[in-house]
């Protein structure tokens, strides 16, 4: 709101009519005369001295009336006496207008009149109503400044403007009208091109987001009021309340002002940082090993260099942050979090050497610290002018050893055998793990494909299958090198037996070889003194031709050789300059046709999707397709050697770091699993930043979001989802699922009646048998295998609820209940802590039959059914299958075990003591809930348990989680009957503990999306975004609502541009895709994608994809000189090529 005093009064009748609020007070409402008035005319606004007035008032507001006709004069003195009294305004300081006593202030106003005359204005205003004087000083308030009006020059429909009057030197009432009548088509941007817009005394009317104010807005000097009002003048239930009265009698002070608790408090930017600054001095100086507060002082200094418009002071704005984080890291020389912050303030100063021989330094004194060299290798990748495959190849094998060394050092320090295992050492074998994740990425990014499947495999093989020796890590490795130049079948290939079985049954052929041979020399007889020569013990023979010929010296047959190559190029030379290619000229020679790198490109790609497997040797055993000899002489180059992994190589001891790399595994190569670990997790974190394309969980809530907002009318089908779809890779997908059916089978040999793996090898199997098959399968695909493991373990009855699921997808109802009751009726008979895991396929038989809940009849039969399996768990009777509907004795006993469970769960989860069995018995208590006592006894429960887990442990609890979405789901349910604000209460706090949930995210979309307007969703998008940990959960999200929704392209641009902003997120390749790919198809602008695609480029040179997407997509605009000269810095930065443009240009 930007408001400005009315001025006196003059001509225009006798006098202001008083109404209800009068404009102007009269002679007789004094203040002294105000004791029996209404409260309202003891507003503080009201009580100020007449004397300033006339010292407000310039004198010669008077002198453009001149030319007026005497009868106004005189009308004008007869009204003399009858002048009504104006006031100063709130908050305005006295010394600014002067004193009608100080000789100054008349002699400041002389001036300012004669200047005043001098300046020539362009007005056509004649009459004297409409014109008032200027008060020297205006009064603003603006609490909230939007300056997104600024840059776009209007604002937006949905948006309330702060208030300001359109005519501000005029009063309310007929003057305003007037102008408009008489000024009806005048511009509104036109008045202020030739304002200053700090001059106060300058005239212009212009509206709050013209040229002047946005020029006011950017002023550093320009204060703004910001009202604050203690919270206990108001109800405490209502945080934001402020009355419209002063709830207590205004005090007066010393100046005679009347004041209240409310205060305002009016401060320009150059004050706000003064105080800031201040403050912060204050709080580093007394809490100096506070890392919280050197951050925060820090990044206001980031706030304070964008608000600087020259490079210099931004320069110096820069130096004194780092100044201020050195000063930190001198006084906390073990922060991590703050020697980070300090390296990423070295970046924006130094040049790339400088800034790497700062990190290696750091690295030096911290070589176990995780952060820093995850960190440093992103910093590395990133940096266009340095990056090379093999550069940063050599920095993860500095990283490995350092890491594998601090773990070995714990090892040695604990007993490993102990149980259960240290957290310290766990946690060092995690971290393992997920640098050797982050190095398989890079490698099939860059496109090494078959590094990082051999990566994998031998981890995997090193230590899940690593034989139970006594051995150390030198001979461990020696005997793996053994294993790994072996004709062996490796892990996901077929016939594997993993290391540990191969190497028994090596040694068993060994010792029955030992036995024949000894045998046949029993046989053999007597000592004969001959023995047979070397070369005929391999079976070779040796002629007298090649008996001469071994005469001849090396040197001639070296010769020879060469002779015969330098024939053979030549010819090879010659057949090619038929052709019109000239060797010779090399890099010279340009292909001038476009369409020939096209079908480099639809080449490579075709080469990447077939070559992603590790080629073996001649003599070995090939992958899981059969290769062909004269294919693998071509792909020498994939071929990985025990070399080339040994770096890389470390071994595990616990459990939960082998089940974390399976896990990571089965993730990377695609496979489908239920949620093993919090979003919060760094795992997943560098999962979702380092996305090429959209796989997994994210893609499936959007393309659900997708769905949802196509139902509406104004939805557009525009989406991230289609933007990145593809159809290519699907033969590269069924090939994976085979491998990764292979690889899970193998290893639940090592972790038995585990459901994650069990449901991802059963999914595996449906991918792979759907996929290599065009027509429908009348049964459910993995139905085979799934019949296999439970003959080999009957007693599995998790296995039973998996496959049970499964059938319920594929629309199997009948079968999965058959399944489901088969497996209840037999935990019974089953060990205690077999019988400890029932709850969960009480759980999953109870959301089935909930699912499966669509028609009437059918709806009460389902309810009935899971009513019924509910009764079982809580009363803790032995399960029998449904016959009829359950009875009210039945429901209390049920209801009432529930409850003493929820006492007991409640008790170990305030220990930090949460697994999936408790988990799932709580959301049964809250689903029985539901369908007996409806929806508010099962927020009750929900809330309880919530309420039971300590603060800080919840945000790392991936049980919470589902938990949280188990939430969210019931309450999406029943949206028809919940009002808003109940519908977004659990959306929003599962929000501020899971920030990087795209389930939560999905949620959001379908309810908002029907229940407020696209404005506030926006907002709300906006303030997720500005989280202190960046996702790229909720960029997409807000990506794919506005395309949806078609939004507006500059505000999908500006979101591109924030996202991209962020530093977690400039390295993006998956941002980055999509921006390309939306200014192709969307935008309609080519050269616009061009320019994001160089940008892309510099800020992401490992991803292969991203570089490939130039010859996909900007085929139309970039040049075949400028595509010759991509690939050639694609090789520079020893990406890898398999296709050479020679091949194209043979085959046409």
């Amino acid at each position: 709101m930007a408001t400005k005093p009315d001025g006196d009064g003059e001509g225009g009748g006798g006098g202001h009519s008083s109404g209800l609020f009068p404009l102007f007070s009269s002679p007789a409402n004094s203040i002294s005369a105000t004791s029996g008035a209404p409260q309202w005319l003891s507003n503080t606004s009201f009580t100020v001295d007449p004397a300033i007035i006339n010292a407000i008032v310039p004198e010669d507001a008077h002198a453009d009336t001149a030319d007026e006709t005497e009868d106004g004069d005189s009308d004008g003195k007869n009204d003399e006496a009858k002048k009504p009294r104006s006031y100063d305004l709130v908050g305005v300081e006295r010394e600014d207008y002067g004193s009608s006593g100080e000789s100054d202030g008349d002699e400041e106003v002389g001036k300012r009149r004669k200047k005043k005359k001098k300046r020539k204005r362009k007005s056509s205003v004649k009459d004297s109503e409409e014109y008032y004087p200027k008060p020297a000083k205006d009064y603003y308030m603006d609490t909230r400044p939007d300056h997104d009006n600024l840059v776009y020059g209007s604002i937006y429909r949905m948006d309330i403007p702060r208030y300001k009057r359109f005519n501000p030197d005029k009063s309310l009432g007929s003057c305003s009208q007037m102008f408009y009548l008489r000024f009806p088509k005048s511009s509104m941007l036109d008045r202020d091109n030739d304002v200053d817009a700090l001059d106060v005394r300058a005239k212009s009317n212009g509206r709050y987001w013209s040229a002047k104010y946005a020029a006011l807005e950017g002023n550093k000097n320009f204060k703004r009021a910001r009202f604050s009002s203690p919270r206990e003048t108001a109800d405490a239930s209502l945080d934001y309340f402020i009355p419209l009265e002063d709830t207590e009698t205004p005090q007066e002070s010393g100046d005679g002002d009347a004041l209240s608790k409310s205060s305002v408090i009016e401060a320009s930017w150059e004050d706000e940082v003064l105080n800031k600054t201040r403050e912060f001095n204050r709080l580093t100086r007394e809490h100096p090993h506070d890392e919280k507060a050197w951050l925060a002082f820090a990044e206001f200094q980031d706030k304070v260099s964008n608000m600087q418009p020259q490079k210099g002071v931004r320069l110096q704005t820069l130096e004194k942050k780092i100044s201020i984080l050195e000063k930190a890291f001198q006084l906390n020389p073990d922060s991590e979090d703050l020697l980070i912050a300090l390296l990423k303030a070295y970046r924006s100063r130094d040049n790339a050497d400088v800034l790497v021989g700062k990190w290696e330094k750091a690295l030096m004194q911290h070589s176990t610290s995780y952060k820093l060299w995850r960190e440093f290798l992103r910093v590395l990748q990133g940096e266009f002018s340095r990056f090379k495959v093999s550069e940063v190849r050599k920095m993860y094998s500095h990283a490995f050893r350092a890491l594998s060394h601090a773990s070995s050092k714990r090892h040695r320090q604990v007993d490993i055998t102990s149980e259960p295992l240290d957290q310290a050492v766990i946690q060092q074998e995690l971290v393992l793990v997920d640098m050797l994740v982050s190095l398989c990425r890079f490698e099939w990014q860059a496109g090494y494909q078959e590094l990082a499947t051999a990566l994998f495999q031998a981890e995997i093989e090193f230590s899940i299958f690593s034989p139970s020796l006594l051995l150390s890590e030198q001979s461990k490795q020696r005997l793996f090198e053994h294993y790994w130049s072996s004709n062996c079948a490796r892990v996901g290939e077929e016939g594997a037996l993993g290391w540990s079985l191969w190497l028994e049954k090596e040694e068993e052929n060994r010792q029955r070889i030992l036995r024949e041979e000894s045998s046949d020399n029993d046989d053999a007889g007597g000592w004969t003194g001959w023995t047979e020569p070397l070369s005929a013990q391999k079976g070779g023979v040796i002629s007298p031709v090649n008996a001469g010929e071994s005469d001849v010296p090396p040197e001639g047959l070296e010769e020879e050789v060469e002779h015969e190559n330098s024939k053979l190029e030549d010819d090879t030379e010659a057949m090619l300059k038929l052709l019109g290619i000239d060797v010779k000229a090399g890099d010279t020679d340009e292909v001038k046709d476009t369409s020939t790198w096209v079908k480099w490109f639809e080449e490579e790609v075709s080469r990447d999707h077939n070559q992603w497997m590790p080629v073996r040797k001649a003599g070995e055993t090939s992958n899981i397709d059969e290769t062909i000899d004269g294919e693998i002489d071509d792909q020498i180059s994939s071929i990985v050697l025990y070399e080339d992994i040994s770096e890389y190589l470390f071994s595990l001891s616990s459990a939960e770091a082998r089940l974390s790399l399976l896990y990571q595994f089965i993730d990377f190569f695609g496979g489908h699993m239920s949620p093993w670990t919090s979003s919060n997790s760094v795992w997943w974190t560098e999962k979702m930043n380092s996305m090429e394309t959209l796989v997994g969980s994210a893609l499936e809530n959007l393309k659900r979001a997708h769905e949802d907002l196509m139902k509406s009318e104004n939805g557009h089908d525009f989406s991230l989802v289609f933007l990145l779809s593809g159809t290519g890779d699907i033969s590269m997908r069924t090939k994976m699922m085979k491998f990764l059916r292979n690889a899970i089978l193998l290893c639940l040999t090592v972790f038995p009646r585990n459901y994650i793996l069990e449901e991802a090898v059963l999914v595996a199997e449906e991918l792979f048998v759907t996929n290599m098959r065009t027509c429908e399968v009348s049964t459910t695909p993995c139905q085979a295998l799934a019949k296999r493991l439970l003959k080999s373990d009957r007693q599995d009855f998790l296995l039973c609820g998996v496959y049970a699921r499964r059938e319920v997808v594929s629309g199997n109802m009948n079968h999965a209940r058959r399944v489901f009751d088969m497996a209840l009726s037999s935990i019974s008979g089953l060990t205690v802590e077999m019988q400890s895991k029932a709850p969960l396929l009480y759980l999953w038989y109870a959301e089935s039959e909930v699912a499966n809940s669509s028609g009437k009849i059918q709806e009460k039969e389902s309810s009935s059914r899971a009513i019924h399996i509910l009764c079982c768990v809580g009363s803790d009777r032995t399960y029998s299958p449904y016959n009829c509907q359950p009875s009210s004795v039945q429901l209390l006993r049920a209801r009432q075990g529930f409850k003493e469970k929820l006492k007991k769960i409640q008790s170990t989860w305030a220990h930090g003591i949460i697994d999936d069995q408790s988990a799932a018995t709580v959301c049964s208590a809250a689903l029985f809930e539901e369908m007996t006592n409806g929806f508010s006894g099962a927020v009750e429960i929900l809330d309880e348990a919530f309420s039971a887990v300590l603060p800080g442990r919840k945000s790392q609890s991936h049980h919470l989680e589902l938990l949280i979405s188990y939430y969210v789901r019931m309450v999406h349910r029943y949206q028809d009957h919940l009002s808003f604000s109940k519908l977004l209460t659990p959306i929003s706090e599962g929000l501020q503990l899971y920030p990087l949930n795209p389930e939560l995210y999905r949620a959001l979309v379908e309810i908002c999306h029907h229940r407020m307007t696209s404005h506030k969703l926006r907002m709300m998008f906006d303030d997720y975004s500005r989280n202190r940990k960046p996702s790229l959960v909720v960029w997409l999200f807000a990506l794919s609502y506005e395309m949806n929704g078609g939004g507006s392209r500059h505000r999908i641009r500006g979101l591109f541009e924030r996202a991209l902003s962020q530093d977690a997120l400039s390295n993006s390749v998956l941002l980055w895709r999509c921006y390309i790919a939306y200014e192709i198809e969307i935008g309609r602008d080519p050269s616009a994608a061009r320019r994001v695609y160089f940008r892309a480029i510099n800020a992401c040179p490992w991803s292969k994809k991203l570089w490939l997407e130039g010859f996909a997509r900007l085929k139309s605009v970039l040049t075949a000189k400028e595509m010759s000269d991509i690939q050639e810095v694609m090789r520079d930065k020893e990406l890898n090529i398999r296709t050479d443009i020679y091949e194209i240009l043979l085959q046409t």
